[in-house]
């Protein structure tokens, strides 16, 4: 029987894509008050990598992430989501914490970290 470490894996995976078209996108022209309210709470660019973070957490990969990213630049299908204004720049701003690998430093007692 084989152990299955990430049980929730593709909600994940498709969390993590509702995560990036949603803020690449952004907010429309006329959205309500309450959607702005939430936007400015939860649509920030440290939010998002923080969610994006946690999907990593439980089982998505950097390079899932890099080539979803890739695919939102490049496939026809996401066309409407880069043509809203300021999303080419959303994209570029996240893209460049996934096209770099992380920087790992040594503590004081040996362990490598983030």
């Amino acid at each position: 029987m084989k152990q299955n470490s990430f049980p929730m894996r593709e909600w994940h995976v498709k969390h993590m894509e509702q995560t990036l078209v949603r803020f690449v996108k952004g907010l429309s022209e006329n959205a309500t008050r309450w959607e702005i309210r939430l936007n400015n709470k939860y649509g920030k660019i440290g939010r998002v990598h923080k969610r994006i973070e946690y999907d990593v957490k439980h089982g998505v990969t950097n390079k899932e992430v890099f080539t979803f990213l890739q695919l939102i630049r490049t496939e026809s299908s996401y066309h409407d989501v880069r043509s809203c204004e300021g999303s080419m720049k959303r994209l570029d701003e996240i893209q460049s914490y996934y096209s770099q690998q992380p920087q790992l430093f040594n503590n004081w007692n040996y362990t490598v970290t983030r």
